[in-house]
């Protein structure tokens, strides 16, 4: 009988680590700024995904695993305290500052910025311990190289 109870608690902290994955937390974390507007546009698929494999470095194909799994769950989304206290865990003040910026580069990537999207950065600004001076400037460095990537297109 112990042996049972060890497993399911076994069991279960392997169910936690899968769902905290990093690449897991990162694109359900995009989807949710993406969809705040309520529809995800192509332009911003792709910026995500580039923000994934290009910014944090991560497989390509994982990449594409882990934001259709987000797409498929994005109904069904965390709270933003779940995303975030899991990242205030393992990143750094400067990859917090980062993940902002390219969050900031998902919504301008359909050329609009809704209230709610500005909403939702400013509340995982905060809860990600980010100055409203440092969000502010990642949105600015956010826009100048979206427009930047505009005028080479």
């Amino acid at each position: 009988m112990l042996k049972s109870i060890k497993n399911i608690f076994s069991s279960n902290d392997f169910i936690k680590e899968e769902i905290s994955k990093e690449i897991d937390i990162l694109s359900g974390l995009f989807i949710e700024a993406a969809n705040t507007d309520g529809n995800i546009a192509a332009e911003e698929l792709e910026k995500i995904s580039h923000s994934l494999i290009h910014v944090f470095n991560e497989d390509p194909k994982v990449v594409e695993n882990s934001l259709e799994n987000a797409l498929q769950n994005k109904d069904n989304s965390k709270s933003l305290f779940f995303y975030t206290s899991k990242l205030n865990k393992t990143f750094s003040d400067e990859k917090k500052l980062t993940l902002i910026e390219e969050l900031w580069e998902v919504i301008l990537a359909d050329d609009e910025i809704h209230d709610f999207e500005a909403n939702l950065i400013r509340r995982l600004a905060g809860l990600l311990y980010i100055s409203d001076v440092e969000c502010g400037n990642a949105k600015i460095r956010a826009s100048e190289k979206v427009l930047k990537n505009d005028i080479r297109s």
